[in-house]
């Protein structure tokens, strides 16, 4: 479906995006914005550069390398490669609408604003120096402007007129632009060269009039009906203009030489009453030939809430309009007047801006500058962590641990239970193997790129899919689309097919043993798809990453895959991101992966050390913290690092959870009041660097109750890497601490052995008769459980489930895995259902999807503390879908590890049942939250 974007472009209104940053441009925020999302073009202005250069190191090194003597050399240099940067984004727009669209506006110094010549030359230095036909110069619409205007049009420059407030400041400096065309026309200019947007601002006039309206509502209480109003109807009083002049002779001979409109374009469009909706300046402006230019806020929420708002409403109730207008002059307010003094205060708030803007970029030479001078601060040097009683614990502990970290390095098994371990280290040494590798990567994802590919998905499952879609989470693609597909659901399975233009996909089959069902047969579905879609060698769209030898490499070889990447038999799948399986794909996605490796050497170099180690510190407090029964680790990550969490989860699950022992992890469990946590409770902050998190303050009121609260070093998107490599570090030593080898998975093997058992007998996995049925539901659970629900008596739907999660108590945790698709419908109806069992049982809760979480939590499900309360939740596929090559189809697969996971864990004695949601998956997910709430009395 259209984003609401898309579907205003399809009125005929442009969204602009009213922010710049470098980070946008460095991670591929802005194109993703560009291509998913619909953005048209971009305005800036001395306020929102000092915001970006003010702010966090997206500046830093650029700043470190100008040699430039003043602060306004130094920040138009800024400003100017950010303006190039963003037009070349936006170049495929310009290009594609014709220079109708994909623009990027700079501004003229606001010092000028009262300088006809110097709006001139500076205007005409700007525009040479962006060197971008979709490059935009901001001019203010001040009088000794317009003149400038007229000469900057005529010289075949792009011109935003901004600062317009009234409707007869608009006209002249439409008149401006008109005239400018004509004297271009007359030096025998193409017209159909140059583009120009008159920027009406909204919100600020509201402001001052909503202020003398409440003055005056004192004593005329019908004023306070006018709150708001104004600055609509101005701006639909000026697009009537702007369709009278554009009716005009005058234009009607431009238009016929090839001349763009000059554009209206909303500006200051972000809500400043709070009592006014997010969108009030965009819902009532939705109109042909138009920009609205929102800030970050009100795109989000355009984004988020714009469906069903996108409809034509700038031409209606034009009448009212005028009725207000003139209603507020027989209250004695004057418009013009207040027009009048908003242009004078902007320019001079936007000269003071300015002014702040170059005392920014000073301070921030002087700090670069600084910093340079200074040791750089190693990583962790940023952590806070709120131990409570444990405090002295941890101490001791990781002073213990100290002369153990030189042993690591030599990859001494004693260090852990001194069994096998020493052989699973290769992760140790990945970075530095990544870098010799690098240029292997780069080979494939140019030669991808070179053959007209435009997508890839990584079939893979666990270790080998979670830190790809971590990537496709964290940043855009400026290579190659990414997808990841660990999922053997009918559903998703088609779901990602769809998603796909299969003639131009890249497949990566990504499997350590190379005999992983999933990542087997899906290589074998499509495959078939490829070949269906005319392609006559299909393996030459593939690409397996396998260790040397697997069953993997021999079928690649065999069908002819275009590339086959060597994986490290000693790095376990789990520790394997900062290996091919993660760097592969991300080099693909076009991540800066030397960089990512660069950012994880530091973090490895700084765990090399024995004192001050960010990971043995990290791993110390997590060990020691579970010893003491806080083995509930709960993720907590700033929404641009949100997805890492999944990565967290099955590093953590997987390598601890084994011999009755384990830390389990709880990713995604929004936060709550103190009080609905036990002290098994330790919150994890993971937050992203320059990024505001409003959770900070809800992990304040948990550290002053008294859970313990680590809060990480921030890191942005590209330092990833070093996440990866701490994360390692400390599961390894937390696995030490608590006394278990972190590197096999005992137990894993239990669910497969199980469900190559069913399949073997046909895929019969119905089973036993259900225990109760109710609204389309039913559950069912294995005699021993069956016996300690019921006592041998026939129970209710609603009385079994009580039964159930009466079960949880303090200490322990409720683990929902969900054998249905995953989107965000799915998602959506799963969490608050989480969230009731969390907020009423106040225990831990976990989410996961079938058949993915097997390959993350399921060792610990099995083998970790029998602290478990499991509610498996399964559906009737919506169809059928064949596996080639096979005798059973997906949809049985899927039915067989259901049945073969909930087997294995009733085996071990674990608390656990299973809810069959028939057919509507949606509705049954929605009769469930009913009786869930009913049978926790809520």
């Amino acid at each position: 479906m259209p984003t609401p974007i898309q579907q205003a472009a399809k009125l005929g209104q442009a969204i602009w995006y009213d922010n710049l940053r470098r980070s946008m441009l460095t991670t591929g925020e802005l194109k993703k914005m560009v291509e998913q999302d619909g953005l048209l073009g971009m305005t800036s202005n001395p306020s929102i550069f000092e915001k970006a250069i003010g702010s966090g190191d997206d500046y830093d090194a650029a700043i470190q390398a100008d040699k430039s003597t003043n602060d306004i050399e130094v920040f138009e240099h800024l400003a100017v490669h950010d303006i190039q940067g963003a037009c070349d984004v936006f170049r495929p727009v310009f290009d594609r609408t014709k220079g109708g669209d994909g623009y990027v506006s700079l501004e003229v110094s606001p010092r000028l604003a009262n300088d006809t010549d110097g709006t001139i030359a500076e205007a005409k230095r700007l525009f040479a120096a962006v060197d971008r036909p979709n490059v935009m110069i901001k001019i203010p619409g001040t009088k000794p402007c317009i003149p400038a205007i007229r000469a900057v049009i005529g010289a075949g420059i792009n011109v935003n007129t901004t600062l317009l407030f009234a409707i007869d400041a608009y006209l002249a400096a439409a008149d401006a632009y008109i005239s400018g065309l004509e004297d271009f026309k007359m030096k025998g200019g193409d017209l159909s060269k140059v583009a120009g947007v008159a920027s009406f601002f909204l919100s600020r006039i509201d402001t001052a009039v909503d202020k003398q309206l409440d003055d005056l509502a004192k004593k005329q209480p019908d004023a306070a009906a006018l709150k708001g109003k104004a600055a609509i109807a101005n701006a639909k009083l000026a697009y009537t203009k702007y369709q009278e002049l554009i009716a005009s002779p005058r234009w009607q001979e431009l238009a016929a030489a090839g001349a763009k409109p000059q554009r209206l374009l909303w500006a200051s469009t972000g809500t400043k009453n709070p009592a006014y909706p997010k969108l009030h300046y965009v819902d009532t402006l939705f109109g042909p030939d138009t920009v609205n230019t929102v800030p970050t806020e009100t795109y989000n929420e355009l984004l988020d809430h714009g469906d069903g708002h996108v409809a034509v409403t700038l031409t209606k109730d034009v009448d009212a309009a005028k009725g207000q207008l003139a209603q507020l002059g027989k209250l004695g307010v004057s418009l013009d007047t207040v027009t009048d003094k908003l242009l004078v205060d902007g320019v001079d708030a936007f000269a003071k801006s300015f002014d702040t803007l170059l005392a920014a970029v000073g301070s921030k030479r002087a700090a670069v500058a600084a910093s340079a001078a200074a040791p750089a601060q190693p990583p962790g040097t940023g952590d806070q962590f709120q131990l409570g009683d444990a405090s002295d614990d941890v101490a001791s502990a990781a002073r213990d641990w100290s002369a153990k970290v030189p042993r690591v390095w030599k990859k001494d098994a004693s260090v852990w239970t001194g069994k096998d371990e020493g052989k699973w280290l290769g992760w140790l040494d990945a970075i530095e193997t990544g870098k010799k590798q690098l240029g292997e990567f780069v080979a494939i994802a140019e030669a991808a790129k070179k053959d007209g590919l435009t997508d890839a998905i990584v079939l893979g499952m666990g270790g080998s899919s979670l830190c790809p879609w971590v990537f496709t989470q964290s940043f855009a693609a400026t290579g190659l689309k990414l997808h990841v597909l660990d999922s053997i659901l009918p559903a998703q399975i088609l779901a990602a097919e769809k998603a796909l233009p299969i003639k131009n996909t890249l497949f990566i089959v990504s499997s350590k043993s190379g005999s992983t069902t999933e990542p087997n047969v899906l290589m074998a579905y499509f495959e078939d798809r490829v070949k269906a879609a005319g392609i006559e060698k299909p393996g030459s769209r593939f690409v397996a990453i396998t260790d040397p030898g697997s069953k993997l490499e021999v079928a690649a070889k065999e069908h002819g895959f275009r590339a086959i990447v060597a994986g490290d038999p000693t790095i376990g799948g789990r520790y394997s991101a900062l290996s091919p399986f993660g760097l592969v794909p991300a080099q693909v996605m076009g991540i800066d992966v030397k960089t990512l490796l660069d950012r994880a050497a530091d973090m490895a170099t700084a765990c090399k050390q024995p004192d001050k180690n960010p990971g043995v510190q990290l791993g110390v407090a997590i060990g020691v913290l579970a010893t003491r029964g806080r083995d509930k680790l709960t993720i907590v990550a700033s929404p641009k690092l949100r997805a890492l969490g999944a990565w967290l989860e099955q590093l953590i699950a997987e390598s601890t959870g084994k011999l009755g022992k384990g830390i389990v992890p709880v990713d995604n469990e929004p936060l709550g009041a103190p009080d609905v946590y036990g002290a098994d409770r330790v919150f994890v902050h993971v937050q992203a660097k320059g990024e505001a998190d409003p959770q900070s303050t809800q992990l304040d009121a948990l550290a002053k109750a008294g859970h313990p609260v680590l809060r990480l070093d921030p890191i942005e998107a590209i330092e990833l890497g070093k996440a990866f490599f701490r994360w390692e570090m400390a599961t390894a030593v937390a696995g030490s601490v608590i006394g278990i080898d972190p590197f096999d998975q005992p137990d894993v093997e239990a669910s497969k052995i199980a469900t190559r058992r069913l399949l073997e007998a046909g895929g019969n996995v119905v089973g036993a008769r259900p225990i109760a049925s109710e609204s389309g539901l039913s559950v069912y659970a294995d005699v021993t459980n069956t016996g300690q629900l019921t006592a041998g008596r026939a129970l209710s739907f609603g009385k079994v489930l009580a039964a159930h999660l009466s079960r949880a108590s303090r200490g322990d945790y409720v683990a929902i895995n969900a054998y249905v698709e995953m989107n965000d419908e799915h998602q959506q109806a799963l969490q608050a259902i989480r969230m009731l069992i969390r907020d009423n049982r106040k225990v831990a809760t976990t989410l996961g999807y079938g058949p993915r979480f097997l390959h993350s939590t399921g060792q610990l499900h099995k083998g970790g503390p029998a602290s478990g309360v499991f509610l498996q939740l399964t559906a009737e596929p919506a169809r059928e879908l064949a596996i080639p090559g096979e005798t059973y189809t997906f949809a049985t697969l899927e039915r067989a590890q259901a049945q073969g996971d909930f087997e294995v864990l009733s085996e071990r004695g674990r608390r656990a049942v299973r809810v069959h949601l028939g057919s509507d998956v949606g509705g049954g997910l929605a009769a469930l939250h009913r009786a869930v709430s009913a049978a926790l009395g809520v």
